[in-house]
């Protein structure tokens, strides 16, 4: 029988820690909600939630060390997925009104405004999946839950073989901005899969499934 893959949920003082804990939960994870140092390092999965601003979450994270947590996961090989803006935080940096943030550094790029005429980008929208995405598979032509008004809206990583080339899903509000990544161990959606309803359960399942 095979056993469920045991999820962390890092409580870094984010504000939607509960519902990723629950929409792991229904998608078959084992889940833990918790800032331990140990307990982050030995999961199968780590989720990183994030709502608020960029400054905000990353002086958060690094109270509670959460930048070295990931980083140590990632040089290990071990699951790491960031959702809204602990998918920005992933990035080099973040500007916001002016705001010139350091990011962790993870991927190359600013996560910037978008150049919409209505901010914030708030409900559902649809995605243009990657080929072969493994996040989307089954749920590339569903809705996902979109509130945010900054984003990458570009990618800078160059990944040489024998090293596989990121799979990059896009959707566009104003303009296209980077929706989710799946690059090795760390994956990020910009959008909220634990508000998006089916499509999201069965995407956090897909994310879940590539674990262990």
């Amino acid at each position: 029988m095979t056993r469920s893959r045991r999820v962390v949920v890092l409580d870094y003082g984010s504000g939607n820690v509960h519902s990723a804990a629950k929409a792991l939960e229904h998608a078959g994870a084992e889940v833990t909600v918790t800032a331990d140092r140990t307990a982050a390092l030995e999961a199968d999965g780590l989720l990183v939630p994030g709502v608020g601003a960029f400054k905000a979450v990353m002086d958060q994270l690094h109270a509670v060390r959460g930048g070295e947590i990931i980083d140590r996961r990632l040089a290990g090989g071990r699951p790491v997925l960031g959702i809204c803006v602990g998918m920005q935080v992933l990035f080099e940096r973040g500007v916001e009104r002016g705001v010139d943030t350091e990011g962790l550094g993870e991927w190359p790029g600013v996560v910037t405004e978008l150049p919409a005429p209505v901010l914030p980008h708030m409900g559902w929208n649809t995605v243009e999946a990657g080929e072969g995405s493994a996040l989307f598979a089954g749920v590339e032509d569903e809705r996902f839950y979109f509130v945010h008004s900054f984003a990458a809206q570009e990618w800078l990583l160059d990944v040489e073989p024998p090293f596989p080339a990121p799979t990059l899903t896009w959707a566009e509000h104003g303009g296209r901005f980077l929706a989710a990544v799946e690059n090795g161990p760390l994956t990020a959606t910009q959008f909220h899969p634990e508000k998006s309803a089916d499509a999201g359960i069965r995407l956090l399942a897909n994310w879940i499934g590539t674990l262990g």
